[in-house]
C-alpha cells in the first residue's frame, strides 16, 4: 500500500499542540473591519480548537507516516 501524503493546504493552517490538540485561526478577520467591534476583532484574532466533528477530517489531512 502505497503512504499517504499530506494535504499541504491543510499542513499550512492547522497547528498541533504538544499535547496533540489541532489549533486554527478563526475565518472572517482579514477585510472589512471597520464594521467589526473591538472586541469582536480581538477574538477573531486569536487561534481556537478544530471542532470534535472536524477532528478526524483534519487528522487524515495531516497525516504523517
Amino acid at each position: 500500500m502505497p503512504k499517504l501524503k499530506t494535504k499541504k493546504a491543510a499542513a499550512k493552517r492547522i497547528k498541533r499542540t504538544g499535547t496533540g490538540r489541532l489549533r486554527r485561526h478563526k475565518a472572517f478577520d482579514s477585510h472589512l473591519r471597520t464594521k467589526k467591534s473591538s472586541k469582536r476583532k480581538r477574538r477573531l484574532g486569536r487561534e481556537t480548537d478544530v471542532s470534535h466533528a472536524s477532528q478526524r477530517d483534519f487528522e487524515r489531512m495531516l497525516y504523517k507516516h
